[in-house]
């Protein structure tokens, strides 16, 4: 095995506002340096991570250049696409009879999937 999985990392002009949107869209929170350690230059890349510890830690990189083109690797997410558009994402494309999920794009036109949540199985009744 070559390689394994570590985090992902997401470019951004304005690098803390998107961050702080993803944390919301997610319900993720800044990850802030050990106690005793000073605090991280405003200007250095923002890792978010979700409390519930089962999402991936996500680094929004500092850029200078806005986004051209469309993402060669995006995040899948499952969500309410009308709600993330109120939170002022972009409606790329809705779900329709091709595919099963909304494309979105996060207020720096980084492109996502929003798919429905899954139904919650049912739990077996004790008799």
């Amino acid at each position: 095995m070559p390689a394994r999985f570590k985090d992902l990392a997401l470019d951004a002009v304005d690098h803390q506002a998107l961050a702080d949107w993803w944390c919301r869209a997610l319900g993720y929170a800044r990850r802030q340096p050990p106690a005793g350690s000073p605090e991280r230059p405003r200007t250095w890349p923002v890792p978010i991570y979700d409390p519930n510890g089962s999402g991936p830690l996500i680094w929004i990189n500092p850029v200078d250049e806005p986004k051209r083109s469309k993402n060669r690797m995006h995040l899948d997410v499952y969500g309410d696409a009308r709600e993330l558009v109120s939170m002022g994402a972009t409606l790329v494309r809705a779900r329709d009879e091709e595919i099963e999920w909304d494309v979105l794009s996060d207020p720096e036109g980084n492109e996502f999937c929003v798919f429905v949540p899954p139904k919650p199985k049912p739990q077996p009744t004790r008799r």
